[in-house]
């Protein structure tokens, strides 16, 4: 019972699970309102027990070829002087770009999913026998199942569970990203400036030619526009504005020009059920820990592991299966979910703040907290096996 499985969202979180579900023999359709794979993005962490469900996968191997071999963070001051650098890497651990990340999970979901780019969700309306779905531009049809993959503002969330205020958090800080000069930044590192409430920084992959420049500012709640792109780029500028110190005046230039720059609020998903009947979330959407976390593809992949793995053991009963997922999920998520340390560490709100941050940041207390984080990892490095098939259909 319930084969036919739309998922909405072809990012990180819809791949992995329309990859699973079809290797379980159920039938995923995949929905995202973008004309093809998105390919831009942010360095992910590929790390913890989302290692061994890409092993699973068996995409590691092409997961570390496209690595994008950054050694850590290093915090500067306005005549470009290194003042601390913090190493980043984890072992065996990935550091990989978005797009890349998101390009090899389409291509192992393979031919057992169906694809419907350029269109999203416009209603949903449930029943004891399915889901009836209507689309922006297909004709409606009828699925056993939905899948809310579609991230922090996800569509399925707002029509199953209710309005976005409900559940998203603002953590205090709006971020961008956007390509810029690679000669701006030295190789292999994530350099970062700050100012009181503010950091600018530059992305400089050792094994990718585009650079990305960092913005993120402390901020009370905006009003604005999510698809207006002009319009976030006037509130970058304008939060940076009178700010001609280190390389500012460059990277605001480049974001400016950049025809895929991205903004958006630092917020997290909280959210007592992922589930509401037929409809699930999983990713972003059901618990967005925010790109501070440094988790988000961490908790995709293992999510969509765990989602699609419980419906094949339950053979596709979404009354057991909904909450075992949930059950085996909410922990991981709660831990990634704790950020404080990680935004103090990148936006100091004072310069005495700053000043005790680069303190810290030069003595190996950072590393020492590293080795325990990896410890917490190693003791989540097992991950259950689940049935090679739904046992009913």
């Amino acid at each position: 019972m319930n084969k036919r499985i739309l998922i909405s969202g072809a990012g990180i979180a819809g791949l992995a699970t329309a990859h699973w579900l079809a290797r379980y023999g159920f039938q995923p359709t995949v929905v995202e309102r973008a004309p093809g794979p998105r390919e831009s993005g942010n360095g992910v962490d590929v790390r913890g027990q989302a290692v061994l469900v890409g092993a699973r996968m068996g995409i590691m191997p092409q997961v570390r070829a496209a690595a994008t071999d950054v050694r850590g963070m290093k915090f500067v001051d306005a005549d470009d002087r290194s003042i601390a650098r913090i190493h980043t890497g984890e072992p065996g651990s990935v550091e990989i770009m978005r797009g890349d990340l998101v390009a090899l999970l389409h291509e192992a979901a393979g031919a057992g999913v169906e694809f419907h780019f350029g269109d999203s969700i416009r209603s949903l309306e449930q029943d004891g026998h399915g889901v009836t779905v209507a689309f922006d531009r297909a004709e409606p049809r009828r699925f056993d199942l939905v899948i809310g993959a579609d991230g922090l503002h996800s569509t399925v969330r707002r029509l199953a569970f209710g309005p976005e205020e409900r559940h998203v958090r603002h953590k205090d800080h709006y971020f961008a990203f956007a390509n810029t000069d690679a000669a701006l930044g030295e190789d292999r590192w994530v350099t970062m400036y700050n100012l009181p409430g503010k950091m600018a920084g530059i992305y400089r992959s050792g094994n990718h030619a585009q650079a990305k420049a960092y913005f993120m500012f402390r901020s009370g709640v905006l009003s604005y526009d999510q698809r207006d792109v002009a319009q976030h780029k006037r509130l970058v500028r304008d939060a940076f504005a009178g700010e001609p110190s280190w390389r500012i005046t460059e990277l605001l230039a480049a974001a400016q020009a950049d025809p895929d720059f991205y903004f958006d609020a630092l917020s997290q998903v909280r959210m007592d059920s992922w589930f509401s009947d037929r409809v699930a979330l999983v990713g972003d959407a059901a618990w967005c820990a925010s790109p501070a976390s440094g988790a988000g593809a961490e908790l995709a992949l293992v999510g969509a592991y765990r989602l699609a793995g419980v419906l094949a053991a339950a053979g596709g009963d979404h009354r057991a299966a909904f909450p075992a997922y949930q059950e085996s999920h909410r922990e991981l998520v709660r831990r990634k979910q704790q950020i404080g340390m990680n935004v103090r560490l990148m936006v100091p709100r004072t310069a005495g703040g700053r000043r005790v941050r680069d303190a810290v940041a030069r003595l190996p207390l950072l590393g020492a907290l590293g080795a325990v984080e990896r410890f917490a990892q190693a003791k989540d490095s097992t991950l259950p096996g689940y049935a090679a098939r739904p046992t009913a259909v």
